[in-house]
């Protein structure tokens, strides 16, 4: 099978190869389809070039060096700064020098052809791949899946088109770290970007709308990484706008004025103000999508079918990942994927389909029970419902805290660890909703948090799981012992 494949008879076309679109095509081919992926730039897709990977390895050295400075013995020998150009070089290793070639032996690995190009669907299980050399046409059998992913929002703000501004690739993709940088949005990327280059050595400063960082975390979440991020020396602006953006020169500073008529200046700007799913030009009209929203803004059924205009699924069209208007995040696109593909499979070979909550064939966990990690220091994660979200859902609940630093295990981790843990129960079923943690390294706490809350375990089943001793763990005990053990007043 050669790496661009050339025609064939599919049983499946998936627009799109990043991470989503091979967990798609990967879980068709083992349910015995034959399957053509479609990819106009690199294999592997925005998270393993421009978003995840590279973004992760920016920000570990200095995480790495601070995490030293917190712990005597360690803080004596470190003397200097990152190295900025090890930094760089470590991010090019991690994004494969950008190339693609050993996601492309995957492909050729798992059985899975490749067309380099653009795809178009021009009619049902009707696929125009433009191509450098000309147009290629496929007919599947059963099935196109969408998995193109998003694309940085631009806000339009007066002369910031023009202005040559970094979106999130840019900022990841770098190869020199500008003396200053504004960094314009609150949420994730803005967060992590500002927390890498001002450990590269930018004077870094963040103008946010709204009134705090990380808008969709518990509000302490957002209020305890301001803390940090301005003890670091980054400067920010909340419940600010901005009103336009000049470049004079080709390469020369910007001009940004805020909306109360300051001015300020910076090297370079990084607009880091969300993203939209990239649904142009994929011939979504074919659908009767499209016509009132261009581009239009996709609906998907729990099995991840597109839904046309009057709600109905479309029995042979899917969308995937961030395409989908669902949570755009790379692990929760992949959980989809395989949902996704073994339910072409299963309908493809007439098999069962098992759609019900937590079945095989969809993707339930998208409802409240999405986990999500901020890799900044100090670390954000959170899985679940926020306790806003929940009481906006209607639950009865309570809402539990816990000082992490108060934690054995997180004394032991860093002298003047802080930090913060919270649960929201479910007061009628005493199950766990929703569960954040703000501190150094508690991304690992996270996944015990996701078993709870996807389990739907019960508190009394969950004093049963010991947390060892002396691990930062230990706060599943301190907030099991707030809540109270059930029974327990019976002994008083």
């Amino acid at each position: 099978m050669s790496q661009e494949a050339v025609g064939g008879d599919y049983d499946v076309v998936v627009i799109g190869a990043g991470p989503v679109g091979e967990n798609v095509a990967d879980r068709a081919v083992q349910g015995g389809l034959r399957v053509v992926i479609i990819e106009a730039e690199l294999v592997g897709g925005e998270c393993s070039y421009w978003a995840c990977v590279p973004s992760k390895a920016l920000l570990r050295s200095g995480q790495a060096r601070r995490a030293a400075q917190r712990v005597p013995g360690a803080a004596e020998a470190i003397t200097g700064e990152v190295d900025v150009a090890a930094v760089l070089a470590r991010r090019t290793e991690f994004a494969s020098d950008f190339d693609d070639a050993g996601q492309v032996q995957w492909l050729q690995d798992a059985g899975i052809d490749l067309i380099r190009g653009t795809g178009e669907i021009i009619g049902p299980r009707r696929v125009r791949v433009h191509t450098s050399d000309g147009e290629q046409h496929l007919s599947p059998r059963h099935a196109v899946v969408l998995c193109t992913g998003s694309t940085a929002v631009v806000p339009d703000i007066p002369g910031l088109a023009e202005a040559r501004v970094w979106t999130s690739r840019q900022a990841t993709a770098a190869t020199q770290v500008p003396e200053s940088l504004l960094v314009l949005g609150g949420g994730v990327v803005a967060c992590e970007m500002a927390s890498a280059y001002a450990d590269l050595g930018s004077a870094v400063t963040m103008v946010v709308r709204g009134d705090r960082l990380l808008a969709g975390a518990e509000p302490f979440a957002g209020d305890l990484l301001a803390q940090a991020l301005s003890d670091r020396g980054v400067r920010i602006e909340l419940g600010t706008e901005v009103s336009s953006v000049a470049r004079p020169e080709t390469c020369g500073p910007l001009t940004v004025t805020y909306d109360d008529g300051r001015e300020v200046g910076c090297a370079q700007m990084l607009v880091a103000t969300g993203r939209a799913p990239r649904t142009a030009g994929v011939g979504l009209q074919v659908v009767g999508l499209g016509q009132e929203q261009d581009p239009p803004r996709l609906r998907v059924d729990e099995t991840m079918r597109v839904l046309d205009a009057t709600g109905a699924a479309v029995d042979w069209l899917y969308a995937v990942g961030d395409v989908s208007g669902r949570t755009a995040l790379t692990h929760q696109g992949k959980y989809q994927a395989r949902a996704a593909g073994d339910v072409i499979a299963a309908r493809a070979a007439g098999a069962e389909v098992d759609d019900a909550p937590w079945g095989s064939h969809v993707a339930t966990a998208d409802h409240g029970a999405t986990p999500q990690v901020i890799f900044t220091d100090p670390q954000v994660a959170y899985v679940g419902r926020t306790a806003a979200e929940a009481q906006q859902a209607g639950y009865r609940i309570r809402v539990l805290d816990e000082d992490l630093g108060a934690i054995a295990g997180a004394a032991l981790h860093a002298e003047g660890y802080t930090g913060t843990a919270r649960i929201v129960v479910d007061l009628d079923t005493e199950t766990i909703l929703g569960a954040s943690f703000v501190g150094a390294d508690v991304a690992e706490l996270l996944h015990s948090a996701t078993i709870a809350v996807t389990g739907q375990v019960p508190l009394h089943r969950l004093w049963h799981a010991v947390p060892t001793f002396p691990t930062i763990s230990e706060v599943w005990l301190r907030l099991l012992e707030a809540y109270g053990r059930p029974g327990w007043r019976r002994y008083r």
